[in-house]
């Protein structure tokens, strides 16, 4: 990895790629697993979080230093930005996810989320129900649409017709839900980074389910299900990677190989699970045997 990158938030492509942004550097990198080589894409004087493989085969990036959304074309390295008001420039956008018509859904920590429709350029923000919060945010197979407040301790669902919120809480209050991912069945899995849990909220039988993640002190962070619909999380307080099978409701966790790894986020392909040290500067794969 390139040193003093802030590697953050990372997405495998379709291709050999895999995206990565580099926050501290306020670029998107590109890192070629085969080779080990990696570039950086200068976005302009931001501070990247998420970034997110389109159904363009584009790279889509929440830039939370110019308030916008930034579309960088894999071929070209083009980059189009696509802003948010004045009145929303401190809006500290984090993550962001296409539904099933194409439009990119995204959260903003300081209370909002919002719409962009890449088709027409246009933008939609709302204020988020309590505040400040906002962090993670997914799709289900179903189409439907899904964020979690970490400051508000809930789960919302966005009606994407009207942009309206409902808020779905966890059994257990102040939990600080945190990142968010949907199964194949559009079960939802949320990690509780205060409660030290794992959730799942059933988005048809809309129910819940929670368990505890084994050790002292766990502080479960990001959250990937994979296409087998095993569910794997970071936990800040093992300094390692979970596995947790939903059949046996059994986690495993393979450890990390720095010290307080501090791994943000986590998603994958087929037979893979990628992840940064953002301490580290390094990304790091897990390949199912």
């Amino acid at each position: 990895m390139l040193a003093g990158a802030g590697a953050r938030d990372v997405y495998p492509a379709a291709d050999v790629t895999v995206w990565f942004t580099a926050q501290s550097a306020g670029k998107l990198g590109r890192l070629d697993p085969g080779t080990g080589n990696s570039d950086l894409i200068a976005l302009g004087p931001g501070a990247p979080h998420g970034v997110i493989v389109g159904p363009d085969g584009a790279a889509w990036v929440t830039e939370g230093g110019q308030s916008a959304i930034a579309r960088v074309d894999p071929a070209t390295r083009e980059v189009k930005l696509f802003p948010l008001s004045n009145e929303r420039s401190d809006a500290n956008l984090n993550t962001a996810t296409f539904d099933r018509q194409g439009v990119l859904w995204f959260t903003g920590q300081n209370g909002i989320y919002g719409r962009l429709n890449p088709k027409t350029g246009a933008i939609a923000v709302f204020n988020a129900p309590r505040g400040t919060g906002p962090y993670d945010i997914a799709t289900t197979p179903d189409g439907l649409v899904f964020f979690a407040s970490l400051a508000g301790s809930y789960l919302g669902q966005i009606d994407q017709e009207t942009g309206a919120v409902t808020v779905l809480e966890p059994s257990v209050p102040h939990q600080g839900a945190r990142r968010v991912w949907s199964d194949s069945r559009g079960e939802l899995r949320i990690t509780g980074w205060n409660s030290g849990d794992l959730f799942r909220y059933d988005s048809r039988a809309k129910n819940w389910a929670r368990w505890h993640l084994p050790g002292n002190a766990p502080q479960p962070y990001a959250v990937y299900v994979d296409e087998t619909d095993a569910v794997w999380l970071s936990d800040w307080g093992a300094n390692a990677i979970l596995r947790f099978d939903p059949n046996t409701e059994k986690f495993e966790s393979f450890p990390l190989s720095d010290p307080s790894a501090n791994v943000r986020q986590l998603a994958g392909r087929k037979g893979e699970v990628w992840g940064a040290e953002s301490s580290a500067d390094k990304l790091f794969v897990l390949k199912a045997e």
